[in-house]
């Protein structure tokens, strides 16, 4: 047993000594050849925001291939474009590249890539065709094998290359919004009003069957409610006005909200097309508030009066039809608790009117009373302010004076006597 392994091994190693010692495939001469187009439209128009994807491929090919170049192998091929980086810029043209210079690695021949790059064409371009630079920097192995010898060793040589390659985009004339003045109406925390936008096209296109449209901006606290108007035509050059319902957030601030505006409309090819956005700032005023200005009216322990509240409105929109309600408590009481004030305008005063009854033993000082102003926004909306106060002072009886009180005496003897006068008469006539 023993000797039949003994041969299978001989045998075996006999056959490992008459195998070739197989070489390795390395290559001379050849490059990469970078070459780059953009994908997609090549169109663009004033201000418009666009990504721009450029095509990166390579096409190098090697010019001689040798074998049994040493067992080891190559490390790269000559046609292979190492640590790949472009960069895309204006060169002049009326565009803003937002998009630096990206990496994207090893390119091998065939090869293809794409980067993409972010884009603003500016508002005031002029048409026609602009060329972008595409700058491309890589390194790959230049080292020529012709000199090297067949061995195990092989002397790697990277040369570094950069090229530009030019891009052409094209300009195309379009409908271009600038919003030249925006008015807001009964615009308030809370509320709804009014915008008024006067649009002008500032474009090359002259547009048909145009409509304008406000959107809301991400999550600005103006929210349309009424949101296009058309217009029709809408001629290069042309002014419209424009009036739109909007509602603001309740938890809005006094501050201005962004809202955005574009036209969809039909350009001289027959394509319905949507302008670029114009965002435009709209005023928002705090929410409408009330104070009383009036110095607290004054009641006498146990007594009934009408006192008199003068509410001023100290926000910055008109109260219509406003009505006021006053909440007596305690001591305190009234049968009537509403007044209507009609509408104030912002600043405006008004003077409502209010029967107060007071307990005799009411404890004398002042009363802070709740009050509120329901009124109507300028959509007709209900709304109601926030609760203040208004004041009643609560006064003590006085005491009476001593001619009071002697009149007051004489009044009762006189009483008393009449009364008698009258017991002695009767029984008399009895």
């Amino acid at each position: 047993m023993r000797y039949h392994i003994t041969i299978a091994l001989l045998l075996l190693v006999a056959a490992l000594c008459v195998i070739p010692v197989l070489g390795q495939e390395k290559y001379q001469g050849g490059s990469p050849q970078i070459s780059a187009y953009i994908a997609g439209t090549n169109e663009f128009s004033p201000g418009q925001d666009a990504t721009i994807t450029v095509v990166i491929q390579n096409s190098g090919t090697a010019a001689v291939m040798f074998i049994n170049q040493g067992t080891l192998p190559q490390a790269d091929l000559p046609t292979t474009a190492k640590l790949v980086t472009v960069g895309l810029s204006s060169g002049g043209a009326p565009i803003n590249i937002t998009t630096g210079t990206q990496t994207l690695g090893d390119i091998q021949s065939p090869g293809i890539t794409s980067a993409s790059f972010s884009a603003t064409i500016t508002s005031d371009a002029n048409l026609g065709s602009y060329t972008l630079p595409l700058t491309v920097q890589y390194s790959y192995l230049s080292n020529s094998l012709a000199n090297q010898p067949t061995s195990d060793q092989v002397q790697s040589v990277y040369t570094p290359v950069t090229v530009t390659i030019p891009l052409n985009i094209t300009i195309e004339p379009v409908v271009q919004i600038d919003v030249l003045d925006a008015e807001a109406s009964g615009l308030a925390v809370g509320t709804e009003g009014y915008i008024n936008l006067t649009i002008q096209n500032t474009g090359y296109q002259d547009g048909t069957q145009a409509t304008v449209q406000i959107l809301q901006h991400g999550a600005s606290a103006i929210i349309p409610t009424d949101d296009s108007v058309y217009i029709g035509d809408f001629p290069r050059g042309g002014i419209v006005t424009c009036l739109y319902k909007v509602a603001v957030s309740s938890d809005a601030q006094q501050q201005t909200y962004p809202v955005d505006v574009e036209v969809t409309y039909t350009n001289s090819d027959g394509n319905t097309v949507t302008s670029a956005i114009d965002t435009v700032g709209i005023p928002v005023a705090a929410k409408l508030s009330f104070a009383v200005i009036s110095p607290p009216a004054v009641i006498t322990q146990g007594s009934s009066s009408v006192i008199d509240v003068v509410y001023q409105n100290t926000g910055a929109i008109t109260a219509n039809n406003a009505e006021a309600r006053l909440s007596t408590y305690g001591p305190l009481s009234s049968a009537d608790t509403l007044a209507y004030l009609g509408d104030i305008p912002p600043g405006g005063n008004v003077t409502a009117h209010y029967a107060i009854s007071v307990a005799s033993d009411a404890a004398p000082g002042t009363y802070p009373l709740n009050t509120e102003v329901r009124y109507r926004d300028a959509l007709d909306n209900s709304q109601v302010s926030d609760t203040f106060t208004a004041n009643v002072q609560v006064n003590a009886l006085p005491p009476a004076s001593p001619l009071v009180l002697i009149v007051e005496i004489f009044i009762v003897a006189m009483v008393i006597v009449a009364a008698g006068y009258y017991v002695v008469v009767v029984r008399k006539k009895r």
